[in-house]
């Protein structure tokens, strides 16, 4: 196996989720929305932190075979090698404490960017969570750019159509 998890694997996943995503949770934080920075990062870091055990887990499973796989080729064929289960769960669970964060006041709704944002803070820490750094950096750079480039150039074309 070429992949290892050691600490400067974890310090380095968890350590990436903490700039970049701190950087979106800074963003609603100044915004003064209902989730602000602590809230993201607190989702994230635990997003990362269940992609580590869940590598866990799987280099877990895979030495196992490699160990008794020979003398015991029933418990190699029985082995499951599944890395996607508490993936799908956190993604789950984020989207159901996004909800919290919409609201619907006299006809308006609000919050849906802040829970969309804890969403994708999420994924960010799962992606630097099982190691590809590329992909978390370009996917947060893409976020912050969306959050406050993209989001005031259509805010000021709607208010010039008014």
């Amino acid at each position: 196996m070429d992949k290892t998890i050691d600490i400067f694997y974890i310090l380095q996943s968890l350590g990436l989720t903490l700039l970049f995503v701190g950087l979106i949770g800074y963003e609603r934080q100044k915004k003064h929305k209902i989730a602000g920075m602590t809230t993201h990062l607190l989702v994230a870091l635990g997003a990362s932190a269940l992609a580590i055990v869940q590598e866990y887990m799987y280099l877990d499973s895979i030495q196992l075979v490699i160990d008794t796989g020979i003398s015991n080729p029933a418990i190699a064929a029985a082995t499951q090698f599944e890395r996607q289960r508490i993936i799908a769960q956190v993604i789950a669970g984020v989207g159901f404490l996004g909800t919290g964060a919409i609201i619907k006041t006299n006809g308006y709704i609000t919050g849906l960017t802040t829970a969309s944002t804890l969403w994708i803070s999420a994924i960010i820490g799962i992606i630097f969570g099982l190691g590809y750094i590329m992909l978390g950096i370009t996917l947060s750079v893409f976020a912050l750019v969306t959050l406050i480039v993209i989001k005031r150039i259509f805010r000021k074309q709607y208010e010039q159509s008014l």
